[in-house]
């Protein structure tokens, strides 16, 4: 059944080019559209192009590194390779979505003119293929290397060979990781700083509309929901992705050795990411609106696609772990439902805390009649209580998938089980990361809509896309911070069993001073993290914020509409203050885990891992539901309620939007990849750590 696997990524891959020439056929619209998605496009290309030149040097300089541990005997020959394949991979999904996205914004804008569903046609297709994509090129990475190893160790007896073919795969993720990190954050850090920069200056200061063509930061914004939301999100989630499925791997191979069942062990999440490929291509095809659909009616065109994709993967995985590991493991089932049900009631919590339909987001609109600090103290306060139910759920879903698995008997059976709940909750990943990729591709279009002066009803469909893309975009992350939690959790499993194989044994007593030493650094790293990333879209946002105030001082007849703005120079100074900006943090993420466990011991490494998961979970939910609900309330106010645009309440709103914005697009999803690098880089660095801690 492991041919499946290259199957399905080759069907994901084939299905996301049959959306990309669908989507190329539909007409981009008149000149002037053609032009300013061409502005987005060029200015989305120059930051990708400079931001993987920089990566490209980071890559060789640790792969280096990584060969030199290689001729130490630390590593074997093939980390270093598996390192680059991971990066590349998950870089070219990044490369991939948001060259897609940038060619579907106009399309969209000319596709409103005639429709509300034609317009959610284009969008959602474009969404798509960075879904697709994504689950596509893992599976396929995933496959070349398994395929690969099991012929390079042919020769060795078979538990042995899959112990060697899961530990190898399981350093692969750590290229992921680095190139998830330096996308999420430099691509963060580039869309909030030119979005607060357009705001500060356009929204308060002069009071024009948002996606104004007399705004020099328009373009910028737009440029960053292209290589922030779409190019940082697809890295992110393919991440997640590969990373949850080698863990598992990896915690199949010695959770099924006394059962003899090691190879089939390692089947089940490579086969069930195949069947997510399928049901994902399948729940494409519900999704659609009518065209005069409320916004609950377009929420519920794209929910349907998402329940109809997690029903098909339900029925499907009984049967492949039925028939692969036998009645004897169906307890396993269970843990797949745990993670599928715990992903569905994290998007619905998120849904629930950041819709302007619910009362949480009408509250913090209605605190705006007092001013900006009551819309930002009620703001923090959703972010924080909203953080109770996925905490909840995804306790419940360790504990179910521990037990369920068989837990209670065999431990290495309930870890294996942690990890299939995580397997679970991402084999939907296909459609789940369709509708979050959907969001910049509506909004871009509602710009476009604006700055070429479409007419009054072409902009009222693009918004009632934006404003669903909020909804689906605030979900979409609840999706990717719950699954990072569960692959974090599941990587941590795969470390202690990695050190096992190494000859470690761990003091996991909770009074080892070392490991209590390790879980407060683990704790207030995701705090540090933040403050990092925090200050640096303060200080790049303040560069957007001078210079555009500076055009509209300088260039004569730009407020009048008679002059253009210089886009390009706004474009230009988030691109260079981005690559600036993200390498001290995702120096801290990388460099962490190394020099903890050399001066403090390999207990206190373990520490570090745990104490960043559980705060980084959480603190990362609550950034990303505070920054959603301030948005939606803006969105709310803009729509009519509290005075609507212009009014002072909307003025307040738009602070809060401000604040939360690197809330929830830079810092809070930056989180994920932190949780997860970290776990990735200890493993691959763990023999070294071992060999050269202080603590012996």
């Amino acid at each position: 059944m492991l041919f499946l696997a290259p199957i399905g990524s080759i069907l994901a891959i084939l299905f996301s080019i049959f959306l990309i020439r669908k989507i190329l056929r539909h007409d981009e619209g008149t000149a002037e559209m053609k032009e300013i998605a061409g502005w987005i496009r060029e200015g989305a290309y120059a930051y990708i192009k400079r931001q993987y030149s920089i990566v490209g040097i980071f890559f060789a300089a640790v792969f280096s590194v990584l060969f030199l541990l290689y001729l130490r005997g630390y590593l074997i020959i093939f980390v270093p390779f598996a390192f680059l394949t991971g990066g590349f991979f998950s870089g070219l999904c990044g490369f991939i979505g948001m060259s897609v996205s940038t060619r579907s914004s106009a399309r969209t804008t000319a596709a409103a003119k005639s429709s509300l569903n034609g317009a959610l046609q284009v969008a959602f297709s474009s969404g798509a293929v960075m879904g697709l994509m994504v689950v596509g090129l893992g599976l396929l990475d995933l496959s070349i290397w398994y395929y690969f190893l099991d012929w390079y160790y042919r020769g060795l007896d078979e538990a042995i060979r899959i112990q060697n073919i899961t530990s190898t795969m399981l350093n692969f993720g750590m290229g992921a990781s680095f190139m998830a990190l330096f996308a999420r954050v430099g691509g963060g850090i580039f869309t909030k700083a030119a979005d607060v920069g357009a705001d500060l200056v356009g929204k308060i200061e002069c009071g024009i509309p948002e996606d104004d063509p007399r705004n020099p930061a328009v373009i910028a914004d737009n440029v960053g929901d292209n290589v922030g939301d779409v190019a940082g999100m697809g890295a992110d989630l393919y991440e997640s992705y590969v990373g949850s499925i080698v863990a598992t791997m990896a915690l199949g191979s010695a959770a099924f050795v006394s059962y003899g069942k090691s190879l089939q062990g390692i089947t089940i999440p490579m086969v069930m990411a195949a069947v997510g490929v399928v049901a994902s291509l399948i729940g494409t095809f519900f999704v659609r609106s009518k065209e005069k659909a409320e916004q609950h009616e377009l929420l519920m065109a794209l929910r349907r696609g998402i329940f109809v994709s997690a029903a098909l993967i339900a029925i499907g995985s009984f049967f492949v772990i039925k028939f692969v590991l036998g009645m004897q493991f169906i307890g396993v089932y269970g843990a797949v439902l745990s993670g599928l049900i715990a992903g569905i009631v994290m998007g619905l919590s998120t849904e629930y805390f950041t819709s302007d339909r619910y009362a949480p987001t009408r509250a913090v609109a209605k605190s705006s009649r007092t001013g900006p600090a009551t819309v930002i103290i009620s703001g923090l306060s959703v972010g924080m209580i909203s953080t109770v139910i996925p905490v909840v759920v995804v306790a419940l879903a360790i504990l179910g998938a521990f037990y369920f698995s068989g837990g209670a008997k065999d431990f290495n059976l309930g870890l294996y089980g942690v990890g299939i709940a995580a397997v679970g909750m991402l084999s939907t990943l296909g459609i789940t990361l369709a509708t979050d990729a959907y969001g910049p591709v509506a909004d871009n279009a509602g710009g476009n809509a604006e700055m070429s002066h479409q007419a009054p009803e072409v902009r009222k469909r693009t918004d009632a896309l934006d404003s669903l893309g909020n909804t689906t975009a605030a979900t979409g992350k609840g999706f990717a911070i719950g699954s990072a939690a569960l692959s974090a959790l599941a990587l941590i499993a795969a470390y202690r069993e990695h050190l096992h194989l190494l000859g470690m044994t761990i003091n996991t007593d909770l009074m080892n001073p070392r490991l209590l030493a390790g879980l407060f650094i683990g704790a207030m790293l995701p705090f540090a993290f933040c403050s990092l990333t925090m200050s640096a879209v303060g200080r790049a946002a303040s560069g957007v914020v001078e210079e555009v105030r500076r055009q509209f001082r300088e260039i004569k007849g730009l407020m009048e509409g008679k002059e253009k703005p210089d886009y390009a120079r706004c474009v230009d100074i988030v691109t260079t203050s981005a690559q600036k900006e993200m390498i001290l943090p995702s120096l801290l993420a990388i460099l962490a885990p190394i020099v903890v466990g050399l001066l403090m011991g390999i207990e206190a490494g373990v520490g570090l891992l745990v104490g960043a998961l559980v705060s980084g979970f959480v603190l990362a939910i609550m950034m990303a539901n505070s920054g959603g609900v301030w948005d939606n309330a803006k969105k709310y106010i803009e729509s009519g309620a509290e005075g609507g645009k212009g009014s002072s309440c909307h003025k307040a709103a738009v602070v809060g939007d401000t604040v939360g914005d690197p809330f929830k697009d830079t810092s809070g999803p930056s989180l994920n990849i932190l949780i997860k690098l970290m776990s990735m880089v200890s493993i691959v660095f763990a023999s070294f750590i071992i060999s050269n801690t202080l603590f012996k």
